[in-house]
């Protein structure tokens, strides 16, 4: 296969035919190199963690339940390295392009799986969610991505990077086959039934004007498929949506530096600038910040799970605008990162499922929306996303 936009990394230029009949037959998808494949080593976006590991024993069972289902695999696809980033930028393996926003990054750090299926790659990609890695990057790319809830599928055979955040999603270009791969990948559940239906308005305020009434053409059409009156709530306390932000960026950082610091000490990688900083800065993230951060993440998971119940759906942008521009500025890059996380942290700091779908525009540049559900929801959101028209 002739990969046109740069999505797969150069160890991870191969093919594994799928089983010969399935639901999934004659369908292709590419997987996040976080995520392992017997044979091949898991390169994580760094040469170094190349170097200093060995192939895999074992396929990942996420990649082998969708092997059985008869699709075939075309490849690994570009993470930022060690999955430390949201713009999909990679100093070592270059940055996959954008072909929906040209001129602008892919969104990280599965970038590479979101750009092959928005460039029609293959039909579906896995990728790896912990801030926003599938969310982001399936907003900037114009294509469908979910996070699922936190510890639904298990994640043996990906890599650990902040495991009490870590989750496993995949992208496609229509609601549809979002569903057909859930079928394959979420396991039985009964169904959730929604009777709420939430507009999330403090996600609202670092959204983009045109963002806003996307958001709230996509509430009305949700509400009219499932015969409901929409509402609207503000979901974070006094402390707003900053409080969580930064809990999470406190506690996931603490625990990137417990899983990977003594492979960085010891191997001293050459990380990109950004990527560097950030893990200097978990470096330094004393336990009794990470302790109080915990506090606040454990109050704002305790009053999101109280909200959604078992019968809400949290409507919402998935990002504030559309990609940033390739060569956009550092502290105009950050600035851009903290609202953006101030919006990724709510799904995750709740443990909750997320998909996000290609129906916001700004500026005529694909940025996703989001419906957020309760936990095990994910299949209910999964089959809103193939009934929206």
């Amino acid at each position: 296969m002739r990969d046109s936009v740069g999505a797969f990394c150069p160890n991870g230029v191969f093919e594994i035919p799928g089983a010969a009949t399935g639901p999934l037959a004659g369908l292709s998808f590419a997987v996040k190199d976080f995520i392992d494949i017997a044979g091949h080593v898991t390169g994580c976006g760094n040469p170094r963690w190349l170097e200093t590991h060995e192939p895999a024993v074992e396929t990942a069972p996420s990649v082998s339940m969708l092997l059985a289902a008869g699709a075939h695999v075309v490849g690994k696809t570009i993470s930022d390295e060690l999955a430390y980033g949201l713009n999909g930028d990679n100093v070592h393996y270059g940055t996959p392009v954008n072909v929906n926003a040209p001129g602008r990054v892919p969104g990280g750090s599965s970038s590479g799986s979101a750009a092959a299926v928005a460039a029609g790659l293959c039909d579906f990609a896995l990728g790896t969610d912990t801030g926003g890695s599938v969310r982001i990057p399936a907003s900037f790319c114009g294509v469908f991505g979910i996070r699922t809830t936190h510890g639904l599928i298990p994640l043996q055979g990906v890599v650990p990077f902040m495991p009490h955040y870590d989750t496993l999603g995949w992208f496609a270009r229509s609601g549809a086959m979002m569903a057909r791969v859930g079928a394959i990948l979420l396991p039985p559940r009964a169904p959730t039934r929604f009777k709420r239906i939430i507009l999330v308005e403090d996600a609202l305020v670092d959204a983009a004007p045109e963002l806003v009434a996307d958001t709230k053409r996509l509430l009305h059409a949700l509400s009219a498929l499932l015969d409901l009156q929409p509402e609207s709530r503000t979901i974070a306390d006094a402390e707003g949506l900053e409080a969580g932000r930064l809990a999470y960026r406190t506690t996931s950082a603490a625990e990137s530096w417990r899983v990977h610091g003594a492979w960085i000490d010891g191997e001293r990688p050459g990380f990109g600038a950004p990527i560097k900083e950030r893990f200097e800065y978990a470096k330094a993230v004393s336990p009794a910040d990470d302790a109080a951060a915990a506090v606040v993440v454990a109050r704002i998971r305790a009053r999101l799970l109280a909200l959604v119940a078992d019968d809400a759906l949290l409507v919402m942008p998935t990002a504030p605008g559309p990609a940033p521009l390739l060569d956009a500025s550092g502290p105009d890059i950050e600035q851009f990162r903290q609202r953006l996380q101030r919006m990724t942290s709510i799904a995750g700091l709740g443990g909750l499922p997320e998909v996000t779908v290609p129906r916001g525009t700004v500026d005529g540049l694909p940025v996703g929306l989001s419906m957020i559900g309760p936990p095990g929801s994910d299949a209910a959101l999964l089959d809103l996303c193939a009934r929206l028209v």
